[in-house]
């Protein structure tokens, strides 16, 4: 992936993608407002931001109202970290006369009182150690002590006013427990990130990220996928296809099947996606390794990123078939990556389709199947734009896509669960048919953009030579409603031709 330039009065975040969302991190000298639910990361994501400003030299201060030092070491602990020289923590605690059984019930303890003790103590505090960077966890106490909408605009103001005479950048926390039509730090801040936390009907959390505001930056708008693991926060920047061109060389890509070849008019095109369609049981996954056989014997590299079945098994299916994987694997010319579409969103793995194809120089690109890539989806919408998006990305890369679907039913009017026909640029359909008392298959180019091919329908078979496809059979009827029936005379059919 390509790292971000760093502007000049830019700090950096220290959280893997943010800085790309806002186009090289935060402004210097400036307020932005960190805002989530409970468990949404806001604590992790300040706790990053200091430690990459402890890493360039800078002092940094976290002025904790809701949890005490011991917490925040012990959760930066968790993830590996130490916070260690650069960073100091200062618990805002009330003063112990506020804390007495005797003041509280006199007329003295208000809340003017608390209010106006913890300003002076953040005063003090930025004061004596006049830090560069500064975290204030969180807002949500500031706002109970403030008890209305003015004084608590008031002293927000108060505390950015102090914050800028000593050109800090301040992330201040919200855990928005407060009325949610509450926007009075919105209007302050100079920035504001937003934190989400979606719970699926199966599967873990999805998480993501979302700019509402920067004033003066064209950062990147829309939600962007993330992922807290032991190491902090991730986010993967929503992928734009117009952003990413590479100039290549068009040109065919061979099968090594010479049958399939002249079915496709010739071959597949580099730059170019292409969809296999039937149901369950038709091939589907053999045709999209017969091209990455293929590319490897060209002297490439290819990835597979596998949704439905275990790779195991997979391995020993194909080795029935004469293809080793496993060792293609250990020569470094397949990459395969088996995904948990429970555990997956979808901006993590346009993540990794990226860093393949960045990284690794590969040329063959396949995802198999769309069916499980939808279960990371919530909504069929979001995954037709998050697929256009990312085909056209892998086009622009001169990389071949190959997608498999897996259709509903075996015969008569099947139906997929998505159709991304439109996106991709051929479409080869797998039907079985019936023919002398024996279930068949049958293959057609329904679809090809880039050029010609062949309008008619051959025969396959699968067997533990690989795929074997025949001559063009003519006499066919009823394929595209699903029950094809062969009605030919005089062509032979595979078995019969040996």
């Amino acid at each position: 992936m390509n790292s971000v330039p760093t502007p000049s009065g830019i700090a950096k975040s220290g959280i893997w993608g943010l800085d790309d969302v806002l186009s090289g991190g935060f402004s210097r000298g400036h307020l932005f407002l960190v805002e989530g639910a409970p468990g949404t990361g806001k604590t992790t994501m300040a706790l990053q931001f200091l430690m990459e400003g402890a890493r360039a030299g800078e002092k940094c201060l976290y002025i904790t109202l809701s949890e005490t030092e011991q917490e925040l070491r012990g959760g930066a602990a968790s993830h590996g970290w130490s916070l260690g020289d650069g960073i100091e923590i200062f618990e805002l605690l009330p003063p112990e006369s506020l804390l007495d059984s005797e003041q509280q019930q006199s007329l003295l303890y208000s809340s003017d009182l608390e209010l106006g003790e913890t300003t002076k103590l953040i005063f003090e505090v930025m004061e004596r150690t006049r830090p560069r960077r500064v975290v204030l966890d969180s807002l949500s106490e500031i706002r109970l002590l403030a008890q209305s909408s003015l004084r608590y605009r008031r002293q927000i103001l108060a505390i950015k006013h102090s914050f800028a005479r000593f050109d800090t950048t301040v992330m201040l926390l919200d855990d928005m427990t407060a009325e949610l039509a509450d926007k009075t730090v919105h209007s302050i801040a100079h920035g504001v990130v937003r934190l989400e936390e979606l719970a699926p009907a199966y599967g873990a959390e999805r998480r993501r990220v979302r700019i509402t505001k920067y004033r003066g930056t064209k950062f990147r708008g829309g939600y962007h996928d993330a992922t807290i693991t032991t190491g902090g926060v991730n986010v993967f920047p929503r992928l734009v296809a117009s952003e990413h061109r590479k100039r290549f060389v068009r040109g065919q890509l061979s099968s090594g099947i010479r049958e399939l070849d002249q079915l496709l008019g010739g071959g597949i095109d580099k730059g170019s996606s292409t969809l296999i369609l039937g149901p369950a049981g038709t091939g589907k996954s053999l045709a999209v390794i017969v091209f990455v056989v293929a590319a490897i014997a060209r002297g490439e590299r290819a990835a597979m990123f596998v949704f439905d079945e275990e790779l195991g098994l997979l391995y020993a299916r194909m080795k029935g078939m004469g293809i080793d994987l496993e060792e293609m694997q250990r020569t470094g010319n397949l990459f395969v990556d088996q995904v948990d579409a429970a555990e997956l969103s979808p901006g993590e793995f346009a993540h990794r389709v990226r860093k393949r194809v960045d990284e690794d120089a590969i040329k063959t690109v396949v995802i198999d199947s769309l069916n499980g890539y939808q279960a990371a989806m919530p909504e069929e919408n979001s995954l037709i734009l998050h697929m256009h998006e990312l085909l056209q990305y892998l086009n622009r890369q001169g990389a071949a896509t190959f997608m498999t679907v897996a259709q509903h039913g075996l015969v008569g009017d099947m139906k997929a669960p998505i159709d991304v026909t439109y996106l991709a640029d051929t479409v080869v359909l797998l039907r079985y048919f019936e023919a002398m008392g024996k279930v068949r298959r049958a293959m057609s180019i329904i679809k090809k953009r880039t050029g010609t091919h062949e309008n008619t329908i051959r025969e396959f078979r699968i067997d533990n030579r690989g795929l074997t496809i025949g001559a063009p059979l003519e006499g066919f009827q009823g394929v595209l409603r699903g029950v094809p029936l062969y009605v030919g005379e005089g062509q032979p059919l595979l078995e019969d031709s040996e």
